[in-house]
Formats: structure tokens, C-alpha cells, sequence
């Protein structure tokens, strides 16, 4: 920014570039870093509609941390420059903490443009592999857990031990004279943090108390306490006047006044720079600074970052709190919370979670604010997504094909009271889909099914659905038949059993509905990795120049393809990290088996014999 702005002023003249940013501190950084005149977006609005401010013809106004500035004030901004020839340029990471106001405009113009310049050297961190890894982080990329883990940046543990674990480690890097943050994810749990540090430094003698003040939360200061101020107050400035309070401006208490006024002098300083906050201001808008929350987090550099991480994390948070550190960032995990604002986890949780497993939803739990248009066009990729219409396709079969299951339930040999404790049971729609597996698998469930129930009784059963869910899948794991007479599966993409028998008009029509919007889908996925060329298509091989062996090469590579966007798999590996529930492990099974097809069939080209397809086809059919 320093060159671009020496740069523009050569052509236009001193005084050619103006600083904005939507919060006081980001507008002070960036004034004092350029050496330009510098104002907070609300301000200057304010100015504007107040005294007529506005901008000059061929004036560059740079409009820094864009992702936190509200739709409607970037387009009043950039109104105004466009009327007088000036140019706004928008500098931020859209990855980042979003707008309080609504959003998403910069992240829009950065997503669909191809003319958005983006650094891509990180500086910040000493370590080589953070560097790469918080690129990941800022992408969501599963990968980059596993990073973290393997350099031992991540532990995991129920809440009380990770708030524990995060402070201590904090504490002891604070104590050891290095710039240290602890980052949590609620106010509850930042408040919590922030009277044990105080308690501690009264108790090792750091803060005397002596005179205290009550603030808003509860908490009480004194002489020697570090605190942050929340709101914006010009008329509150330093003996000669160039220190004023600023929303996230971090202090230490000099003095308390019987009035419940404070002197405060800014964090880090020896001397000068001293102020007093009225009591009035000290009772609402100061708060104690040892424990802060991820937006406050944002835009500082330090020496370690301590990071208390939950299920209701979002991926900005984690990717702003886990990148503040040049030595280091740590996660603590806890695992033994819930989110139940996730409308739709990711298919792979766990149910038995780990910090690895709260770390993956976290990466998928994205909380920045899209634009309307963006909305729209995610809306409509959720809805007609794999993951979506499957688990709408197994619904309706579950509902389509009950009373078929009922009659065969009923005709097995299971006693009345067994039939209804099976159709009851949290595990029927387990036994309902194994039963459509194995149909779609050709086995003769009206022969099957009677014997498995004959094989051993249920007196010692805790649940019979569970049992006979178990008996079934390993019966019917491989296709029925052998040899020449062992038939394909009737997989929807490669993964998803057909359902048969359904009898009802609207039930058939809408899982024959689905069915084509799945086979089209995942169709559109691969042609879409492959036209975009995703590092995750190079592991299918060339695309054979036979028409024939194509063909069969592009079916496998659509089982992929449909398996990825079933579990919203975005590694650059095809198949994505370790597999959660036993359904997935089966298509992930499934899918692995197209992709060995699809890389066995893009060895042979035109001018090769025909691939003998007898082994890959038996290996298909097994699954």
C-alpha cells in the first residue's frame, strides 16, 4: 500500500490518497502506516451528511479490513467516489470476520471477479509448514487439522479441562515475558477468564489491590489492571492530545479515583500517552483485557495464541484466532459441547467426538455473511446437492416402502410384540435401508430374511432390529449370485441402493424424480472438477481416447465425483480423510473401487487392446 500509494501520488498530487476502515483502530493503523489522512466509515459518513465531505476527481480511497464494512456503506462510498472520478480500492481478507450490519459484499466482488490481486506470502509466522497451513485454514481445507495435530498444536478434552489447559498455557507464556492472547469463544467464558487472571495476579502480588471499580459485567479493576475500552470517544484525549479512546484499545490502569474514574496509560507504554476515563464511561464501556473474544482478536500479531475452540465455533473464528501468533497458535478443544444451531452437520461426525472431529465441523460451520446473490446461489447448491437429495430419496423410500417391510417382518416368524418392538425401535431405519441394500444387492429377501430370523433367537437382545440390522449386512454384504450369474448392484451414482417395490404414484414419482436429479448431478460435478481442473480429477488418470473405454472411465469417475459431493469432501485427495459412520466407510468403499476402475481404464488408449474388465467389475460387485 506504501508503494501504490507513493506511486499515485507522482501521477495525482500530494494529498491523493485517503484511508477509510470501518473500525477506528483498523483507520489509525492504516493512517499511521501510509502517513495519509485517515477516517472510520461511520465517521465520515457522518461528516459527509453533516458538512458535505466528500472526494476529489482522480483521489484513490483505500478502503482497509473491507470484509467488516456493511453492504449498504460500501455502496454509499463507492456512490459518492463514482459521482467525482475517484477510485476505491477494497483491501482486506474476505475470509475474516465479518460486517455486524449486513454483509458479504466484499467476499461477492472477491469470489466472482478475476481481477481480484490476493498476496499469497505469509510473513507472520516463523515456523515454514503455519505458513502453508494457515493458507489452508483460510480455505477450509480438511488437511490443515491434521497439521496442527501432528505438530501437537491441538488438544482436546472436556470443557472445564480445555479452559484449565488454555490458561495455564497462556499464563505460563506470559509470565516467561512473551506476547501472549487467550481467545474464547462466548462473553460467559471470556468474563470467567479474565477475574481468574486477575485473582492470580493479585495472588503472586503483580496487582495490589487497593481502590476498586465495578464494571458492567460484574467484574472489579484496580491499580495495575489491563483492560479494553468498547466505544469511541474523541473527547476523551492525552495531555497533548494525540492519544484518544478508541473501541478495542487495550490500557493499563495508573490510578482509581474516589469517583470511580480511572487513569489509564496504553498497553506496552512505560511513559506518556496517559488519559482519564470518566466514571460514567469506566461503569459501561470498559471491560478487563487478559481474556478476549475472536473479533477482538482480529488484526493483532503476537508471539502465541491460546484458543479455547467449541462445536459452535465458526471457520472465521478459528481461522483469525489460530493465525495470531508468529511462535505459535494453539487449539483447545472442547468435546463435550453441542451446536444445536447446525440445521445440517456434516455427514462424518462422529457421534463420539474428538478435537479432530469438532475441529472438522468448525471448518464446515461457516459463519461470514453471504450477499443476496451469493445466498441465492448457495440456497440452490445445498438443495441440489448429493448429500441433500440422497437423504430426501431415502426418506421417501423409508415411507414408500414400510408396509412392504411390515408384511415381511410380519411373515419372517417374528411373534406380534417382536414385529412391533422391530418397527418401534431407534435402529428401524438402519434395518430399513439394509433391507433396501440387500434387494438393490438382487437377494430374495422373502428367503433370506425368514432364515436369519430362524437362525438364533432374541432372548438375550437388547434391541432385535439392532440384531437383525447386524445379521442382514452380513449376509448380504456381496451380491447375490457367483460367477457369471452374480449380477451388478442397483447403486443410484454408484452408492445409493434402489428402491423397489414402491407402489404408491406420488412416492414413485418423486423418488424417480430424485434419481435422475442425482445421476445429473453428479454428472454436472465431474464435468465441473474436470473443466476447473481440481487437483482431486488428476488421480483419475487420463481420460482414454477410445469412445468406448471413455465411457466406462467417465462412470467410474462420476462415482467419485457423487461420493464427494455426498460427504462434502474438499481435500485435494479424491477420497477425502479417514471415513465416519459405517455408511460412509461402505461408499467410501464403493468409491474407491471406481477410482482404482478409473485409473486402470486411463492407462489404456486407442491404439491398446480392450482392458479386460472381468476382475474390476467382480471387485464392483462385491461392494
Amino acid at each position: 500500500m506504501s508503494a501504490l500509494k507513493r506511486a499515485w501520488e507522482q501521477q495525482h498530487g500530494p494529498g491523493s490518497v485517503v484511508g477509510l476502515a470501518p473500525s477506528e483502530n483498523a483507520a489509525q493503523v492504516l493512517g499511521e502506516e501510509l502517513g495519509i489522512e485517515t477516517e472510520n466509515t461511520a465517521r465520515w459518513w457522518q461528516m459527509h451528511l453533516l458538512h458535505g465531505t466528500t472526494f476529489d476527481k482522480d483521489q484513490l480511497v483505500i478502503l482497509d479490513e473491507a470484509s467488516l464494512a456493511g453492504t449498504g456503506s460500501l455502496d454509499r462510498i463507492t456512490g459518492l467516489a463514482e459521482q467525482v472520478g475517484a477510485k476505491v480500492l477494497l483491501v482486506g481478507d474476505w475470509s475474516q470476520l465479518q460486517a455486524v450490519d449486513a454483509g458479504g459484499a466484499f467476499g461477492m466482488l472477491v469470489h466472482d471477479r478475476d481481477d481480484a490481486a490476493e498476496l499469497t506470502d505469509v510473513h507472520r509466522f516463523t515456523q515454514a509448514w503455519e505458513k502453508a497451513n494457515s493458507l489452508a485454514l483460510r480455505h477450509g481445507r480438511t488437511p490443515a487439522i491434521d497439521t496442527l495435530i501432528e505438530h501437537d498444536r491441538v488438544r482436546g478434552g472436556e470443557q472445564d479441562a480445555m479452559v484449565d489447559a488454555a490458561y495455564t498455557a497462556w499464563r505460563h507464556d506470559v509470565q516467561a515475558g512473551r506476547a501472549s492472547i487467550l481467545v474464547a469463544e462466548t462473553r460467559d467464558t471470556v468474563t470467567q477468564l479474565n477475574e481468574r487472571a486477575r485473582a492470580d495476579l493479585i495472588l503472586d502480588g503483580t496487582i495490589t489491590p487497593g481502590r476498586e471499580v465495578t464494571l458492567h459485567d460484574g467484574t472489579q479493576v484496580s491499580k495495575g489492571d489491563r483492560v479494553i475500552t468498547r466505544e469511541n470517544d474523541r473527547r476523551l484525549r492525552s495531555k497533548n492530545g494525540k492519544n484518544w479512546v478508541r473501541n478495542g484499545d487495550r490500557w493499563t490502569i495508573t490510578a482509581v479515583a474516589g469517583d470511580g474514574s480511572i487513569t489509564v496509560r496504553p498497553a506496552g507504554r512505560r511513559f506518556g500517552g496517559s488519559l482519564v476515563l470518566p466514571a460514567a464511561y469506566v461503569a459501561e464501556q470498559v471491560e478487563l483485557g487478559y481474556a478476549i473474544t475472536g473479533h477482538r482478536a482480529q488484526g493483532v500479531t503476537v508471539d502465541t495464541s491460546h484458543v479455547l475452540v467449541t462445536a459452535t465455533t465458526t471457520r472465521e473464528n478459528f481461522y483469525v484466532a489460530m493465525t495470531r501468533g508468529r511462535h505459535g497458535n494453539y487449539a483447545y478443544v472442547a468435546t463435550d459441547t453441542t451446536d444445536d444451531a447446525h440445521v445440517a452437520p456434516h455427514p462424518s461426525e462422529n457421534p463420539d467426538a474428538t478435537a479432530r472431529s469438532v475441529l472438522y465441523g468448525v471448518l464446515q460451520h461457516v459463519g461470514a455473511e453471504l450477499s443476496a446473490h451469493e445466498t441465492i446461489t448457495a440456497e440452490e447448491e445445498r438443495w441440489g446437492s448429493i448429500a441433500q437429495l440422497a437423504a430426501e430419496y431415502e426418506t421417501i423410500a423409508q415411507a414408500g416402502q414400510h408396509d412392504r417391510w411390515v408384511t415381511l417382518l410380519q411373515a419372517s416368524g417374528l411373534t406380534e410384540g417382536q414385529v412391533d418392538l422391530v418397527l418401534g425401535s431407534d435402529a428401524y431405519g438402519a434395518l430399513s435401508a439394509e433391507l433396501r441394500r440387500a434387494e438393490a444387492n438382487h437377494h430374495d429377501l422373502d428367503d433370506v430374511f425368514p432364515r436369519l430370523v430362524g437362525a438364533r433367537g432374541f432372548a438375550d437382545a437388547d434391541d432385535i432390529a439392532s440384531v437383525l440390522h447386524h445379521r442382514l449386512a452380513r449376509a448380504t454384504a456381496r451380491p447375490a449370485g457367483s460367477g457369471r450369474t452374480r449380477r451388478s448392484p442397483r447403486l443410484i451414482a454408484g452408492l445409493i441402493p434402489y428402491a423397489s417395490g414402491v407402489t404408491d404414484p406420488e412416492m414413485h414419482h418423486a423418488l424417480t424424480e430424485r434419481e435422475e436429479l442425482i445421476e445429473h448431478r453428479a454428472s454436472a460435478v465431474l464435468d465441473r472438477d474436470l473443466d476447473e481442473g481440481e487437483p482431486w480429477t488428476a488421480a483419475l488418470g487420463n481420460k482414454p481416447a477410445d469412445a468406448r473405454v471413455a465411457q466406462r472411465w467417465r462412470q467410474a469417475g462420476r462415482v467419485v465425483a457423487a461420493y464427494r459431493d455426498r460427504y462434502q469432501i474438499t481435500d485435494d485427495t479424491p477420497l477425502g480423510r479417514d471415513a465416519g459412520s459405517d455408511a460412509q466407510k461402505l461408499d467410501a468403499a464403493r468409491a474407491n473401487a471406481a477410482l482404482t476402475r478409473a485409473q486402470q481404464l486411463g492407462r489404456h488408449t486407442q491404439n491398446t487392446e480392450q482392458p479386460d474388465l472381468t476382475m474390476e467389475v467382480r471387485q464392483g460387485r462385491t461392494l
